[in-house]
């Protein structure tokens, strides 16, 4: 399923280069007009990122996001600063399709069983970022500010036993930055950990690498830069991703 993206920081649409919040691009779009755009042409959901709560769970701006939501019901994957029960309970209450879990995995993990097992594995996506230090995949955290030195395919390997089913992995060197997915990354993940289903982020810049992580077997692409530059429009992804389906259907 192709899902776009769209970050919010400080009430505006944004992209940030490599996840540096000092390397911020505004988008002039209403966010309202753009979710309506992508519904329109058959998007099933739009992927919405509130950067404030992402890098400091305490500045939450949740009437923004409420209004969003309930506007756009059972539209919406929602992440950013979703740390607790309570945060997950409110998005999925008030309209979220699924809602996104990264940073609280580390310090939650026990309860992150019960959260699957309570609201169902279709409504909660486990976001997992990565940067390549010496040829290790190291997640980090909080904004993806903090390394947490434990390689990817670990936590991969602890998570596989509590029922989950999402993944949302993104390379941070290639998210903003439209050089291309990492496709080595992710056609190991899909060899080693086939159980889950994975969504890629980062990095996408023609419909061409739609074609190759589909082949791959992404079982999601999330794009946001190429979208709001015009590389391409939505329809052209839509079209090359339902080519790419039928073809591995036959």
């Amino acid at each position: 399923m192709i899902i776009p993206a769209i970050d919010i920081l400080n009430n505006k649409i944004v992209r940030l280069y490599q996840g540096n919040y000092d390397l911020v691009q505004y988008y002039n779009y209403n966010v309202y007009d753009l979710i309506e755009k992508y519904l329109f042409y058959g998007i099933n959901m739009v992927h919405i990122v509130d950067l404030n709560s992402a890098r400091n769970p305490f500045e939450k701006k949740n009437q923004v996001f409420y209004n969003i939501l309930s506007y756009f019901k059972n539209k919406i994957q929602i992440a950013g600063g979703i740390r607790s029960e309570k945060d997950i309970e409110y998005f999925l209450l008030n309209g979220a399709k699924r809602v996104v879990i990264g940073s609280a995995i580390f310090n939650k993990k026990n309860k992150i069983k019960n959260w699957i097992k309570y609201y169902g594995s279709e409504y909660i996506v486990i976001a997992l970022d990565i940067n390549i230090i010496n040829n290790v995949n190291n997640v980090f955290i909080n904004g993806w500010k903090e390394n947490t030195n434990i390689c990817l395919e670990d936590i991969l390997k602890k998570l596989s036993y509590l029922g989950i089913k999402y993944i949302l992995c993104t390379d941070i060197s290639r998210d903003g930055t439209l050089l291309g997915p990492n496709f080595k990354l992710y056609r190991n993940l899909i060899n080693s950990f086939p159980n889950f289903y994975f969504q890629s982020s980062g990095g996408i810049s023609s419909v061409n690498d739609i074609i190759q992580l589909k082949k791959i077997g992404i079982h999601d692409i999330i794009i946001g830069k190429s979208l709001l530059e015009k590389k391409f429009n939505i329809m052209e992804a839509i079209k090359c991703w339902q080519k790419e389906s039928s073809l591995a259907s036959m």
